[in-house]
């Protein structure tokens, strides 16, 4: 049988618009070791590691008259060098200019005739560095069948035994008559089956994320309480265009702990985590960031973020598709006083969350492989399943493992998550924990955030307000 896309996935395909590319894309910046690390290399690893995901040999075929959704068929002239590509910088190459390579090649859509992913080899970055720039489509990434190409090429070790290649022949592409009559030939055993996938064509967007969100259980009833009133106005809400602008920041994690274990000893202990922490800086930096753009700031003022957290329910995995659900958080920028933002954002979070399995940073960031890859998909897909009316932007925090990790010997030494934009929202943030630091990752509408350094400069200073006003507030620093 014809192997054909879930109606969640094909919807990824058919409301991607020129300005709105449905891909999830990463930037890991690696040391080349001694030996080197070359494009031969790469495309050698990359063959290796994809032997046993079939999903990265196969393209999406529409059927006639879309009788039916859309299937999966193997790419029967898949050339690996088509998708594993290389690129330089003017030597000694800045984050500064990567960032802009980025941007260029993060609003291009991936082109359908072909598998859709893409890697690029950046060489030239200055410190004897190099970057890898992936890019994956949502509708190829549902974290059961296939996960992000970055999950695959980390290694714990440096020095990883080599992978014999899978031998791989392309099964014979079913022409037209063939998947029409497989399709009639389903409705004829199956009835039903004809009502469904014309239910499933009529729902809009806001149908289908309902039906992701019950799957998370009792989580769906504390977001339906937080969503039962439409986004604010914000000015990240506009018209967007193709072109894109990066802006990547690091962090360092122990600061984030440092504020949590602060305000968890003081004399007024409040029960927070780093995710909360990480929040109430993104709240900061976007009140300066509205203040400098002469956006009215008040104290009731908020921006809605959809913030996917992951949970466990069942058998399933924590990192499975079906256990990553919605959590809306009303940031208060608003508020002056980073103390008082971080508490409202730590009570939200943990009304939300408590009582409904969500999953601990230690528990996520053990998942098999460089689970961050994945869960910054399925938090995308969530994204542009709920209806967009329901939040400004959409911000992904996912722990990773606090040990360095590989890629074919290459030490990476930063990793930035490049979340797509939705439709009618001109910023969306990504963040990775990664071997001691927090890695952020600025992704904007060109057009409408020209200022994105500004946001950029501004989330650092709202990380070093924090530091002072709570551990003043503690104690602990003078």
């Amino acid at each position: 049988m014809t192997d054909r896309l879930s109606p969640l996935d094909a919807s990824f395909l058919y409301l991607e618009e020129p300005t709105t590319a449905m891909h999830v894309g990463s930037v890991m910046i690696l040391d080349v070791p001694a030996t080197g690390f070359d494009y031969d290399r790469l495309v050698a690893l990359v063959s290796q590691r994809i032997g046993e995901h079939s999903r990265y040999r196969q393209r999406v075929r529409e059927l006639p008259a879309h009788i039916s959704g859309p299937v999966w068929v193997d790419d029967a002239a898949f050339d690996l060098t088509y998708h594993v590509r290389r690129s330089a910088l003017p030597r000694p190459g800045t984050d500064e200019q990567l960032a802009e390579f980025v941007a260029r090649i993060q609003s291009r859509p991936l082109d359908r005739q072909h598998p859709l992913w893409e890697i690029y080899l950046v060489e030239g970055l200055q410190g004897s560095r190099c970057a890898l720039v992936t890019k994956t489509h949502q509708a190829l990434v549902d974290g059961v069948t296939a996960v992000d190409i970055g999950h695959l090429l980390l290694d714990d070790k440096p020095d990883i035994e080599p992978i014999e290649p899978t031998q791989w022949a392309p099964r014979r592409e079913p022409n037209d008559v063939e998947l029409v009559a497989e399709v009639l030939l389903g409705f004829a055993r199956r009835p039903l089956s004809l009502l469904e996938q014309i239910r499933g064509s009529l729902d809009d967007i806001a149908g289908v994320a309902g039906r992701t969100l019950r799957s998370a259980g009792g989580v769906v009833t504390q977001v339906a309480r937080t969503a039962a009133s439409p986004a604010p106005t914000s000015a990240l809400n506009t018209r967007v265009g193709a072109p894109r602008r990066f802006r990547m920041i690091r962090t360092d994690l122990a600061d984030y702990r440092e504020v949590r274990e602060a305000l968890g000893s003081g004399g007024r202990p409040v029960d927070v985590s780093v995710n909360d922490v990480a929040l109430a800086v993104i709240a900061g930096g976007l009140r300066t960031w509205l203040q400098s753009r002469g956006e009215p700031v008040h104290s009731a003022t908020t921006v809605r973020a959809m913030v996917p957290v992951s949970i466990s329910e069942g058998s399933e995995p924590a990192g499975s598709a079906n256990r990553v659900a919605a959590c809306f958080v009303d940031l208060p920028v608003g508020e002056p006083n980073g103390r008082l933002r971080l508490e409202r954002i730590a009570y939200q979070t943990r009304r939300q969350t408590s009582g409904n399995r969500a999953v601990g940073a230690e528990t996520i960031a053990g998942l098999a492989g460089f689970a961050p890859a994945t869960l910054h998909h399925l938090g995308a897909r969530l994204g542009n399943a709920v209806s967009r009316r329901l939040f400004n932007l959409v911000i992904t925090n996912v722990p990773g493992p606090q040990h360095p990790l590989y890629v074919g010997g290459a030490k990476m030494v930063a990793t930035y998550p490049v979340m797509p934009l939705a439709l009618g929202q001109s910023l969306a943030i990504g963040l990775t924990s990664y071997d001691g630091e927090i890695y952020i990752g600025l992704n904007g509408d060109r057009a409408s955030m020209g200022d994105l350094d500004i946001l950029g400069d501004s989330l650092l200073e709202a990380l070093e307000e924090l530091l002072a006003s709570t551990l003043n507030r503690s104690g602990d620093r003078t």
